[in-house]
């Protein structure tokens, strides 16, 4: 136990059940997080003292408990580092990131250690380890080999300066992103509000005021402001100039991304190549499902070509409503707003009209009542449990027969501290210990739009699936039934982790789905049908755009991490990068590059890809549902099956016994409208 200079117990070095955010100070990271290290390393030598020879039972299993203390500190931590900052806490995690490097290579380079392991994997064999404990056994033997255990003294020295390098530059990439969101806002007259939604005018007027202006409103580039304004104002100039302040964050400034983007893909690929890949593409891709650069590439390149002529056709379509408004230079801060107003009068889908009938609650207990209908979960609010902000909701999840399954933090509405974006982390991982089981502690993270004072918080549908979205994260934490906590949840294959999440999305299209959920927040009527039928029938509108743009996004993700070219610009890299999707002309001082944090921050390098991966596995998935019914207790039992597996056995095994086939691409390119149903 340590003891903080005021006297006070660190919470982080005491056991404790629920994350203690009511006890932690910011101050409390780093001393509890160094004692954590010094009691693992311990523990690491403890390992090594013993005189008896190693087996799966002296050497693996306590190798993955002795992580645990230090995971869950580490993500409460990265939690509050991306949900709830303050300037101490940016100091915190930089100074905190190189040390946890150097306690992870320390463990994975030492050679004793690995000794030990592979000793344990040439006789895995004779020790009659049962399907988890030789699929542990796996993952820690290829660890440690991936991560340099077979290098000399030299490259070992090599890996832990570059690991360290790494951690803090993407540290600093994130915090780079996170200010040039914050900073940049537009005070806009009432006059240039025109078009904006109602829900969308009241929220940038009460923006204005809580900066102490009286007239107008404050629209800023957080997602819940900058998407309705960029769908809905009428002033292309203020589009525009939002398109720019968007598209340059973390471009320009004294403290910036441009150059940073490159030192972070130069030391992936020097990394890579001392452990002997050709790239980090490869050195990634080696544990995911694609298993290669090349077939990342040919599913790209697959995909865009199904795609061409419908986002050809898409864009065209755009030209057309833009030059009725006299505008013939389309440019990409149109797209969003000529895109609405298509959907308006093709499908006569106004968003805003039904954004009423989703009342934040109600569709989190519509989401709620769906894990119920399948899964027979029950959600408890409960408000004994600490929280880090006043907005963060806790649920206790229990399954039918009234077990305690999980507690789901929620935490929706932006502010100054939090990051852009949606992500589920987990504050304890499903394990079993001692022969006592721990269960889940799991959280979901938005950016909705906000209550106002004369509304409750009402989600556009893009909000409604991003909820839905999450929440199928957290079902894969929370029903989680294992041994080993890296075996458990999310810890799969990355291009696989994405399919409990993109399914669960496929009910908000449905009629039985929304009419549990869906009501007017003041007249509580269902939502009509004919809303259903249109939302359905505009669920493909823009799909070729869409799926360019995200196309776009993984063969930039491959450019920067499978065969990155060092000459040159960035302006120019990026244009050859997005050669094959770019039908725009992209405005010059933008960047993809510079905000792009699933890849410089977050845990998508090379992986980007894996969400349109995920989507060939989900509408194949969900083509099941849809056969034999939305709550077809078989199909949710072999789900749920697939869900509480998470990495205990290999991915395509696991879609097999619930399929009984690999997955097919039809199923998507028919929902995506690319080919004909």
């Amino acid at each position: 136990m340590t003891q903080t200079e005021a006297g006070r117990i660190n919470p982080l070095t005491e056991a404790f059940d629920l994350p203690p955010f009511d006890q932690l100070q910011a101050a409390d990271f780093q001393p509890g997080i160094n004692e954590l290290i010094a009691r693992a390393r311990s523990e690491v030598q403890a390992i090594l003292d013993q005189e008896s020879a190693a087996d799966f039972h002296n050497t693996v299993e306590p190798l993955e408990v002795l992580w645990q203390p230090l995971n869950r500190a580490t993500s409460m931590l990265f939690n509050l580092h991306s949900a709830e900052t303050s300037d101490e806490l940016e100091k915190v995690v930089e100074q905190i990131a190189p040390e946890l490097s150097s306690f992870s290579n320390d463990l994975l380079l030492n050679h004793d250690l690995f000794s030990r392991v592979h000793k344990v994997w040439e006789d895995r064999a004779k020790e009659q380890l049962g399907p988890q404990e030789l699929r542990l056994l796996e993952k820690t033997y290829r660890s440690f080999r991936r991560n340099g255990a077979l290098l000399t003294d030299e490259e070992k020295e090599k890996l832990r300066s570059i690991d360290e390098q790494l951690s803090i530059e993407s540290i600093q990439f994130g915090q780079v992103v996170l200010k040039d969101t914050n900073d940049f806002f537009l005070h806009l007259s009432d006059q240039q509000l025109v078009g904006l939604p109602t829900s969308a005018l009241e929220n940038a007027k009460e923006e204005a005021r809580s900066r102490g202006l009286e007239d107008g409103g404050v629209v800023t580039l957080q997602a819940p402001s900058y998407g309705p304004a960029m769908s809905h104002l009428k002033d292309r100039s203020i589009r525009r100039e939002l398109h720019l302040a968007f598209g340059s964050r973390g471009l320009q400034g004294e403290d910036n991304n441009r150059e940073r983007v490159f030192r972070i893909a130069q030391l992936r690929k020097q990394r890579a190549e001392i452990l002997g890949y050709a790239s980090h593409a490869a050195f990634i891709l080696e544990e995911r499902m694609a298993r290669s650069p090349q077939r990342v590439l040919d599913f790209l390149k697959e995909l865009q070509t199904h795609a061409q002529a419908s986002a050809e056709r898409d864009l065209e379509e755009l030209r057309e409503r833009a030059e009725k408004d006299g505008v013939t230079d389309l440019a990409p801060w149109d797209l969003a707003f000529y895109s609405e107003a298509g959907k308006k009068e093709r499908f006569e889908l106004d968003m805003e009209r039904i954004r009423p009938y989703f009342p934040l609650e109600a569709v989190l207990q519509g989401a709620f009542e769906v894990a119920h209908r399948l899964y027979g979960l029950q959600f408890r609010k409960n408000t004994s449990v600490p929280v880090y902000h006043k907005d963060v909701g806790v649920y206790e999840v229990l399954d039918d027969s009234g077990r305690h399954l999980s507690l789901l933090y929620t935490d929706f509405y932006p502010r100054k501290g939090k990051r852009a974006g949606a992500w589920m982390t987990s504050f304890r991982d499903q394990h079993v210990i001692e022969g006592k089981e721990q269960r889940p502690q799991i959280s979901i993270v938005c950016n909705f739009t906000p209550p106002s004072s004369k509304r409750p918080a009402l989600l556009d549908f893009r909000e409604v699936t991003t909820l839905f979205h999450e929440f199928g994260h957290a079902l894969h934490g929370m029903l989680a039934e294992g041994n080993y906590a890296s075996l458990n949840g999310t810890h799969v294959d990355w291009d696989f982790v994405e399919l409990p999440s993109q399914i669960m999305e496929n009910w908000c299209y449905e009629t039985e789905c929304l009419k549990l959920f869906a009501r007017h927040y003041k007249h509580h009527e269902d939502i009509p049908e004919e809303e259903i039928d249109r939302i359905r029938k505009a669920a493909n509108y823009m799909e070729g755009l869409q799926t360019f743009r995200q196309l776009g996004f993984g063969f930039l993700d491959m450019a920067w991490h499978h065969e990155p070219e060092e000459d040159g610009s960035l302006e120019q890299f990026e244009q050859r990068a997005l050669e094959r999707t770019q039908l725009l002309e992209r405005p010059q001082n933008t960047s993809l590059s510079t905000a792009f944090s699933h890849i410089f921050q977050g845990g998508y390098s090379a992986g980007y890809y894996s969400y349109k991966w995920a989507e060939v596995l989900d509408a194949d998935a969900f083509e099941l549902f849809s056969e034999k019914g939305l709550f077809d207790p078989a199909t949710a039992r072999a789900f749920r099956k697939l869900l509480s597996s998470g990495g205990q056995v290999d991915p395509e095994t696991l879609y097999r016994n619930f399929r009984g086939r690999d997955a097919k691409p039809e199923a998507l390119l028919k929902r995506a409208g690319l080919i004909e149903s």
